[in-house]
């Protein structure tokens, strides 16, 4: 199940405390982004949520497993704190971007593990990888690169080409494109030396 968004005035959308001082039941002032968009106040941060939470929730749950509703709260709070720099058009991009680093944070921020149990080397796991049934499959995403593993399942799963993905990947059009390909033809070396 999904988790239960809140809006800023207490009907369906975030809790009042995320912009609003304490026992000021004004709403904050709402701001067009530079260009003609509609402004970004409640009605925009719920017709976002309703539009792209489902979106969002599946990128997370293939990346973190159980914590993907946690995470996807957060992300939705970051987007309504941060709501006059999401692009119109560009949102949801923009939201997967967003929850790249959240999870980068999450990851970070990890249980402390002793000294005397740290492993001699470094376990990329990935645990997008747990996502894919197919051994074959699973064997060429793992000899990816972290990079080019997320450059592919962001194609494969999240349907992302050309602007979209060069907004996630924070690069330009030209340099998605260029990844993209890249990480084809690697995932498509993989393919051929795992059989």
């Amino acid at each position: 199940m999904l988790p239960r968004i809140e809006s800023p005035d207490g009907e369906n959308g975030l809790a009042d405390d995320l912009d609003a001082p304490e026992g000021d039941a004004a709403a904050p002032e709402v701001r067009p982004m530079a260009g003609e968009g509609p402004p970004h106040d409640a009605d925009w941060f719920t017709a976002l949520v309703h539009e792209h939470e489902r979106a969002l929730y599946r990128y997370l749950v293939r990346r973190t497993g159980q914590e993907a509703a946690d995470l996807t709260a957060d992300v939705l709070t970051v987007a309504w704190r941060r709501r006059d720099d999401v692009p119109d058009g560009a949102e949801l991009p923009w939201l997967y971007r967003t929850a790249g680093f959240v999870v980068a944070n999450h990851r970070r921020k990890g249980r402390p593990i002793p000294v005397e149990h740290l492993p001699d080397e470094v376990e990329d796991d990935d645990p997008a990888l747990h996502a894919v049934r197919d051994e074959q499959v699973r064997e060429a995403l793992a000899a990816l690169s972290p990079r080019d593993r997320q450059i592919v399942l962001l194609n494969a799963w999240e349907g992302l080409t050309g602007q979209a993905l060069a907004e996630v990947l924070g690069v330009s059009r030209g340099g998605a494109d260029a990844a993209l390909s890249r990480a084809r033809a690697r995932l498509a070396a993989a393919w051929v030396a795992s059989d």
